[in-house]
């Protein structure tokens, strides 16, 4: 398996679809979540089912009331999952078209977008506010970072991945939505890189972004999926509510082997990037990352907790830079 293609992979399978749905139910007039999402967050009180489905109309056909009463989708049927998303997208993020193939991987919009709340607070934290320019590695076809990154901060993006298919398909999302100016993508041309083929002297990022493939295998895979959908008092199948391709679900080595290459790779890039950052999902892995780190010279680590639900992440974020060099950036 390569470390590109992966990359939005792992919360999709891993991800606690009963939390999903807890995250996202139909939002009353004075009902109050109990989600934990970021306080930027616009979906941190849930949605409301009716407006989204006035501007995605094809959202109308999956709602139904369950047996407290309450308008929801079927959230172990990928259709709806991707219904629902795009409807999120194009009534709060000014996103008009979002199509790609059902196989591939559906993000949930109301997590990714906590991702980039979090990015935008460790930015100004350290006096970065203009000309932000992120590097999202494995944007994957969805590229939905770079959507969202720009569309809530106006930041500018380069998104990476080694699958030709897949900026193919972000590309023309790019390009239905007018956004080629602000969203660019490379492809990375050796599947066991990252930053190398990329970055170059002249490069400079605010920051990096990823999200790294949590599953060692296809049968971890399926299997973390199972229990999902028995959760879901659904059936297992082949199939994946969030969808998802074989090259979007696991690694060899899981999470711990991607992240580790990441940080080597980081390394070697000190000047080009101001803040490196990526989704940590296994708590057990931080120790390791810690420790890699600090042996290969990084000035300044911060661990950022997200919480989403029962689900709880965080993100690891890293600089090369000294104090004197972070003034000048």
């Amino acid at each position: 398996m390569n470390v590109h293609s992966f990359c939005k992979c792992k919360v999709m399978l891993k991800f606690n679809c009963s939390t999903f749905a807890n995250r996202y139910k139909t939002m009353g007039t004075k009902k109050k979540s109990e989600s934990k999402l970021h306080k930027n967050n616009l979906h941190k009180n849930g949605y409301n089912l009716e407006e989204l489905c006035e501007v995605n109309t094809a959202l109308k056909e999956f709602v139904f009331t369950n047996k407290y009463g309450t308008e929801t989708i079927d959230f172990s049927n990928s259709k709806a999952v991707k219904c629902l998303n795009t409807a999120l997208l194009q009534k709060h993020y000014r996103i008009k078209e979002w199509d790609f193939p059902d196989e591939n991987l559906c993000p949930p919009i109301p997590g990714r977008v906590d991702y980039i709340h979090h990015l935008a607070d460790l930015l100004k934290d350290s006096d970065i506010s203009e000309d932000i320019n992120v590097i999202d590695v494995g944007t994957g076809a969805t590229c939905v970072y770079p959507l969202l990154g720009n569309s809530v901060y106006n930041w500018k993006f380069l998104g990476t991945d080694i699958d030709n298919e897949s900026i193919f398909i972000a590309k023309n999302i790019i390009d239905r939505n007018g956004l080629n100016d602000a969203i660019q993508f490379k492809l990375q041309p050796d599947e066991t890189n990252i930053f190398k083929g990329i970055f170059n002297e002249n490069s400079k990022f605010s920051a990096a972004m990823c999200n790294p493939p949590f599953y060692k295998s296809k049968d971890e895979a399926m299997g973390a999926n199972a229990r999902k959908l028995k959760g879901l008092k659904q059936p297992s199948s082949e199939g994946r509510n969030f969808s998802g391709n074989a090259n979007e679900l696991w690694y060899k080595g899981g999470e711990k082997a991607f992240v580790h290459t990441f940080l080597y790779e980081s390394s070697l890039f000190k000047q080009q990037c101001f803040w490196y950052t990526t989704l940590v999902s296994n708590k057990d892995n931080l120790q390791s990352i810690y420790a890699s780190l600090k042996k290969l010279g990084a000035t300044e680590v911060k661990t950022i907790p997200m919480n989403q639900g029962n689900k709880v992440t965080r993100v690891v974020a890293w600089t090369f830079l000294t104090s004197t060099e972070k003034g000048k950036w």
